[in-house]
Order: C-alpha cells, then structure tokens, then sequence
C-alpha cells in the first residue's frame, strides 16, 4: 500500500467534468506563495505499527515552488514525488510520481507518471512495469478546467488553503492517478490540539474524502499529522531540518 497514493485515490469525489461548489460550499484557494521553505520529517504506522518514514521539502525558486517526497514503507516499497507550483498564481505546472512495490497479490512492481501542463492541458506519459518485466508506455493528454489543481494540494498544499473551522470547500482538480477531472474537497473541522514526535501543535483539521491532516495554526503553516478516515493509516511530523537545494 504506497502512502501517499492510498491517501491521494481517496482525495476526489467526482469522475467527470468538476462541479460548480454547491449549497453551503466555498471555492477551494491555495495561497501557494505562503509556503514556508521547511524540511520536514514524518513516521508513519499501519495499523498502529511503526512501518516507515517520509521526507517533505518546500523549496522556493524564483518563479516557482518545488515540492519533493520520498518515503519507504516497509517491507518493500518506496515512493517519490516532485511536484512544481507557480508561486505567483499556485497553479500546477509538472508532477513526477514513481511508486515501487510488491504485494504477492498484484502483478505490478512500478507506476509511474511524469506530467507537465502546456497549453492548459496536462500532457505526458504514465509507464507501468509487470512482474515479468514487461514496460507498458500511456500517453496522458487531458484538458484542464480554469482554475483547477492537482488532486494532491490536499496534502502538499492543506497549509495554505483558505480554510477557517466550519468551511467546506471544493476546487476542479486532476486526478494523476486516476487519469481523470475530479473534485477536491477539505472541510475544516474544529481547532484541536495534538501530540506528535516533533512536540505539541494547536491545529486546524483539514478532511478529504478519505483522509485527514492536521494543520498548525502559527507560522510556520505545516502539516504535522495524517491519517486516513478507516484509521488503517497515520502519519506524524518526527522533526524538521535545513533545506536541502535540488538540482
């Protein structure tokens, strides 16, 4: 079960063309530009039991944000991302995900997708390898809706969205692992407070449609705890360090 894919198939409700926000709901916004630069480590659980560990980093360049993941989830797989955002207007510009793995009941060992926005239209290409070591190549040639997102700035992006206890809100998003124009939902819960490695942390609850992350308060805005709604999956902030410049 690759984390963060389990929790990002779970982040859209909508197959189809993304609905306008309904009776009570609010556009989903993300102030992408607050971000702060931080490095930030999780540990993560199954079932209550320590499994593995991930490292989160927001980089700021000059015109754009790098987001970057990568984790282990043990006893064999690994997971990386690198997402890029326009700091300026938040909206997504490229996504590579690459999710290594065996489960004795899946004949898939890797996915992957490397995408990019041109044009108003996400374009690129998703390889999928098989146990018997067979390389399968799909080109991806979606168009996107104004305004839309990826379907995982619930997650990289839940520090910034404009979210205040009480509010639902919705935004078209692109689903990258299910190919397809979605609807991203957060509701913000009441303020809580939480215990996690890295210390105490008043925060509000952001939930999707099968997770929830709990964002802090203060700055520096970040996620310092997750798990999904089934409560087969957590993950929480274990410490945080200095940036590490990628290429």
């Amino acid at each position: 079960m690759p984390w963060l894919c389990f929790l990002l198939v779970n982040t859209t409700v909508v197959q189809g063309a993304p609905p306008l926000p309904g009776a009570g709901a609010k556009p989903l916004r993300f102030d992408v530009a607050a971000l702060a630069e931080t490095r930030d480590s999780f540990v993560f659980r199954v079932r209550g039991e320590e499994r593995g560990w991930a490292v989160w980093q927001y980089e700021h360049r000059t015109d754009v944000i790098v987001f970057t993941a990568v984790s282990e989830l043990r006893p064999a797989e690994t997971e990386s991302l690198r997402v890029t955002l326009n700091r300026r207007t938040g909206a997504p510009l490229a996504s590579f995900h690459r999710i290594e793995f065996f489960a004795p009941g899946s004949d898939t060992t890797l996915v992957e997708h490397d995408l990019g926005v041109q044009g108003g239209a996400v374009v690129g290409r998703r390889r999928v390898r098989t146990r018997d070591g067979a390389v399968h190549v799909i080109p991806v040639k979606v168009r996107l809706p104004t305004g839309a997102v990826w379907s995982d700035y619930g997650l990289l992006a839940a520090p910034v969205a404009n979210a205040v206890p009480g509010d639902s809100l919705v935004a078209p998003a692109y689903s990258e692992f299910g190919d397809s124009l979605a609807t991203l939902t957060l509701v913000a819960e009441a303020p809580d407070t939480v215990a996690v490695p890295a210390g105490r942390f008043g925060t509000v609850p952001l939930r999707g449609v099968g997770f929830r992350v709990y964002v802090t308060r203060s700055e520096p805005r970040r996620v310092v705890r997750g798990e999904s709604l089934d409560h087969l999956f957590d993950f929480e902030l274990a410490g945080t360090g200095p940036v590490v410049r990628s290429p």
